[in-house]
């Protein structure tokens, strides 16, 4: 139940009317009407911009069409308030009941209080985390895994078909360069003497691989060439990693539908396959790049390549798909494989990546665009850097150095729930920090602690009830008088809890979780707000015994934003406890 849809559609509806009366031309740009909470609560609960809409497509006064609308408007008895201001918005107070009505109507839906159905069943191919397979994921990538898997969640609510795919680079030079530092640590755990080159992974994560390669292969290896040993460990290796990989989004609740291997297009001629299709719509040709803008590198020179017309889907030049000594570029395999996911049938594409391949993202549009003649929807989403703050301050991350916080560290040490509710509280593409000491504290501050405390006294606060006597099962909340419910604090609560469906659907229209993070945090904090108001104001006590009948339709109100909280954190992946524990 989306008040703020039903309400945008009432004034359009309207509006319409209002300009057939008049002889006005309706062909409006209808989309850009809105009704929104305005930033100010001084104008109103909802406030509309229909009125400056048509008035600036049609040439008129925007405060005369704001008059003839607002009019209108005021006939509707569940509107309390219409009023027209500045320039022509119209701010709009809706009825008590009305909003208590929607509070009401979650108790009745529970869990499925805000669910949609704008995917209708939707097949969405969502590739996230997909960290090169050569150590265990540090608490950089935790942002990429959580912000898919809660987007995959999101998605899932507003009933999409999600596929959860994980690209598995083993296919380039960093494989390699893993596999002869396992080697080494092979050589280590025989006994020998090791010292690590430059390029080379160096970290202690790799001496349980060299004993595992001890074991599979005792002495067998040492000595003899690289091209002799280097596929079997670098299979061996890639194998352990991922194993470890799996863990370590396991400690996370992710679990992917699919790990995808890159080498597996180079191995069964996909690569060449998705080639010959663009050869085929006349987007591969033979030519010269023109010289990279600035300084030119001591190494560049024109030379005739392979080339795809990247140009022609927006993307501002043309790329390389083959390299002089005629094998594919890095390039070529991402070509291939985006081909694959728009031949297994999915109707759209979201790809997450790491601010570090921001570099990536026209090229990549412009493949898909090219391999679907532009049907194929998708997106790319960003996530920025993570700031780790420690005892020690801020933590820098190499994975060649053997210098990062590993995911499991992260989870170790302050949860899940915790890592992931944080790695939530900023937009994607916008820096985070990730400070440990101040993320373990049970404080207002602690926004996972804030949000599991609100649910955590509505749980209280239900069973305190019923040792007291009340009948608090949902079934009795539907039927208690929920008109006694008009205080502007209670109301004010109930509003929130409206909002929930309408946060789902633009969260996921826009494939923005963390506005469930933000949302949760408003809810509970107006929770705790009307939590400590009834310490002193017996209109706003929950529990009151000498107030049974309001104090159930309280209850009532407690529990309907409960309900949202519990299915909040259940898109988040963070658990909605009953009980807090030191």
């Amino acid at each position: 139940m989306d008040k703020f849809f039903e309400l945008r559609t009432i004034v359009i509806d309207l509006l319409k009317v209002i300009l057939d009366e008049q002889g006005l031309e309706n062909a409006l740009p209808f989309s850009a009407v809105t009704v929104e909470r305005p930033k100010s609560a001084g104008h109103g609960e909802l406030s509309t911009n229909a009125a400056i809409v048509a008035a600036k497509s049609l040439g008129q006064n925007p405060a005369w069409l704001a008059g003839e609308l607002a009019a209108r408007l005021r006939l509707d008895s569940r509107l309390q308030e219409v009023a027209v201001a500045g320039p022509g918005f119209i701010n709009l107070r809706l009825r008590p009941e009305v909003w208590m009505s929607i509070a009401r109507t979650a108790v009745g839906a529970g869990p499925e209080f805000g669910r949609s159905n704008i995917g209708a069943g939707r097949r969405i191919h969502l590739e996230f985390v997909s960290a090169n397979p050569t150590g265990p994921l540090h608490v950089g990538h935790v942002r990429g895994a959580v912000y898919g898997d809660s987007l995959g969640r999101l998605l899932e609510f507003t009933g999409h078909d999600v596929v959860r795919e994980y690209y598995v680079n083993d296919g380039g030079a960093q494989v390699d360069a893993l596999a002869r530092s396992a080697y080494l640590r092979y050589l280590e755990a025989n006994g020998s003497a090791v010292e690590f080159g430059d390029g080379e992974y160096v970290g202690e994560y790799l001496i349980s691989v060299g004993i595992g390669l001890k074991e599979r292969f005792g002495d067998e290896l040492i000595g003899k060439n690289e091209a002799e040993w280097l596929e079997p460990v670098r299979t061996y290796a890639i194998s352990a990693m991922m194993d470890l990989i799996r863990k370590d989004l396991d400690l996370l609740g992710i679990e992917m539908d699919i790990f995808f291997s890159e080498r597996s297009l180079q191995e069964t001629g996909r690569i060449e396959e998705a080639l010959a299709e663009l050869d085929r719509r006349g987007l591969i040709y033979e030519g010269v790049l023109d010289p990279p803008k600035g300084s030119l590198p001591d190494d560049w020179e024109p030379r005739r390549q392979t080339l795809l017309r990247a140009t022609a889907h927006g993307d501002d030049v043309d790329r390389p798909v083959r390299k002089s000594d005629g094998s594919w570029t890095y390039f070529a395999s991402d070509i291939a494989y985006h081909y694959d996911k728009i031949k297994r049938g999915y109707d759209e594409l979201v790809n997450i990546f790491g601010a570090d391949h921001g570099g990536y993202t026209k090229r990549l549009k412009a493949v898909v665009s090219a391999l679907s003649d532009g049907g194929m929807p998708f997106d790319i989403k960003l996530t920025q850097l993570v700031r780790v703050i420690t005892n020690e301050g801020a933590s820098r991350m190499s994975k060649r150095a053997g210098q990062f916080v590993s995911l499991r560290e992260a989870v170790e040490a302050v949860g899940p729930d915790v890592t992931r509710f944080v790695m939530l509280m900023r937009k994607n593409d916008a820096q985070l920090e990730f400070n440990f000491e101040e993320v373990r504290r049970q404080s207002k501050e602690n926004p996972v602690f804030y949000v599991q405390y609100a649910h955590a006294r509505i749980c209280s606060v239900l069973e305190r009830a019923r040792s007291a006597g009340f009948r608090v099962d949902d079934s009795d909340l539907l039927d208690c008088n929920w008109s006694l419910l008009a205080h502007p604090d209670l109301v004010a609560l109930a509003r929130r809890v409206a909002e929930w469906p309408r946060t789902v659907d633009q969260a996921s229209r826009h494939h923005e979780p963390h506005r469930i993070a933000f949302y949760l945090n408003e809810l509970a904090s107006d929770f705790h707000s009307l939590w400590s108001k009834g310490n002193s104001d017996a209109e706003l006590k929950l529990l009151d015994e000498t107030q049974p009948d309001a104090s159930t339709a309280r209850i009532g109100l407690a529990r309907s934003a409960g309900i949202v909280i519990s299915s909040g954190l259940g898109i988040l992946g963070v658990t909605p406890i009953s009980e807090m524990r030191n």
